[in-house]
């Protein structure tokens, strides 16, 4: 059974300042947990209800293991619908390689919690090398950034630092940008090595970072009259713009 001490010392990895000092980071959710427990990464604290523990007897190393009531777990969760099981865990402490291969998606300040957590859903779904943030993006392990990606964050190595360093280790890597001013996705030339760059969800990308993109990319409306929307949501817009590259290298390279 949880104490008030316990439950008021997990409350406070709501806060990213805890998350930052103590390295840990919240899961929740069975299918989250599941997908956790495929991985090596290490579980300091597993909270959950004793039927979630009765079907999941085969548990990896934990520093702690409790027992409690729905009641306890959503007194620590982060959700507004808890549910059975609740994790801390140790931030991966293996240190990522910067790689100009493949496809990189460079993200400029993406603030959304729940963009973020799609991009990487999306980066996983289309095999992104790497994710690139620049250091005023939202905080990968958002707990609502960490439940949006659907575990993606587990798989997806991401790289945090000034965008533009990166760049210059890129000598003979294109990079692109979403513009809608910029040339139709459909008939550009797409190299299987590139880096995307996408922007703030309201102001696009900073003027540091405008100076460094060589081309630029639109996603047409298919809509043949009338008013349609300004523009595509950051998110879905990374989507459409990695399934071009991919399909476009697909058939060129496949």
């Amino acid at each position: 059974m949880l104490s008030k001490n316990k439950i008021k010392h997990y409350r406070t990895f709501h806060a990213k300042k805890t998350r930052e000092t103590e390295a840990k980071f919240i899961v929740e959710g069975t299918k989250m947990v599941e997908e956790l427990l495929a991985t090596s990464l290490h579980i300091d604290t597993l909270v959950a209800t004793e039927e979630w523990l009765e079907n999941h007897k085969e548990l990896p190393d934990c520093s702690e293991i409790f027992s409690a009531t729905e009641a306890e777990i959503q007194a620590i969760s982060t959700l507004q619908n808890p549910q059975q099981v609740w994790a801390l865990v140790e931030k991966p402490s293996n240190e990522i390689q910067f790689s100009s291969r493949g496809l990189i998606l460079a993200l400029d300040g993406i603030q959304d919690p729940g963009n973020m957590g799609t991009i990487l859903r999306i980066a996983d779904w289309f095999g992104v090398s790497q994710v690139l943030c620049s250091p005023d993006c939202v905080e990968i392990y958002n707990p609502k950034v960490v439940q949006a990606s659907m575990g993606a964050i587990f798989r997806v190595p991401v790289l945090h630092g000034n965008l533009q360093d990166f760049f210059a280790a890129c000598t003979h890597t294109d990079i692109f940008a979403a513009d809608l001013q910029g040339e139709n996705v459909y008939t550009a030339i797409l190299p299987a090595d590139s880096i995307l760059v996408m922007g703030n969800e309201g102001n696009g990308l900073s003027a540091e970072i405008k100076k460094c993109i060589q081309h630029r990319l639109h996603i047409p409306t298919f809509k043949q009259s009338g008013e349609t929307s300004e523009s595509l949501n950051v998110a879905v817009a990374t989507a459409v713009l990695c399934s071009e590259f991919k399909r476009v290298n697909l058939v060129v390279n496949g």
